[in-house]
């Protein structure tokens, strides 16, 4: 039993010690954006550096957009169209064919 809560301790000595170093490096990341955000405060060009961040913003959302939610093709509409271009090689004239190339 005793090495049994001594495993148990150590465990809940692990997630305490996970904890404060998260909330640490929580703080401290923190304290670095704040830095970051006063600095850019104080430039004389901070409308222009918004309004570019705005216009990113607005491009990357676009982006995000077009590649999530845009419906695929379906499949197998996709491989009727295959089936039937193959149909239609197969079946027309030589000639056509040549006359294609």
């Amino acid at each position: 039993m005793t090495q049994g809560t001594g495993r148990r301790a150590g465990l809940d000595e692990q997630a305490v010690l996970l904890a404060a170093g998260l909330a640490d490096l929580a703080v401290s990341t923190l304290g670095t954006a704040l830095g970051t955000v006063r600095g850019l405060l104080r430039r004389s060009d901070a409308a222009e550096l918004a309004a570019e961040a705005e216009h990113d913003l607005v491009a990357r959302g676009r982006l995000v957009l077009d590649r999530y939610a845009s419906a695929p093709p379906a499949h197998l509409e996709v491989l009727a169209r295959h089936a039937l271009a193959r149909r239609a090689a197969a079946a027309a004239p030589a000639w056509q064919a040549a006359d294609d190339v």
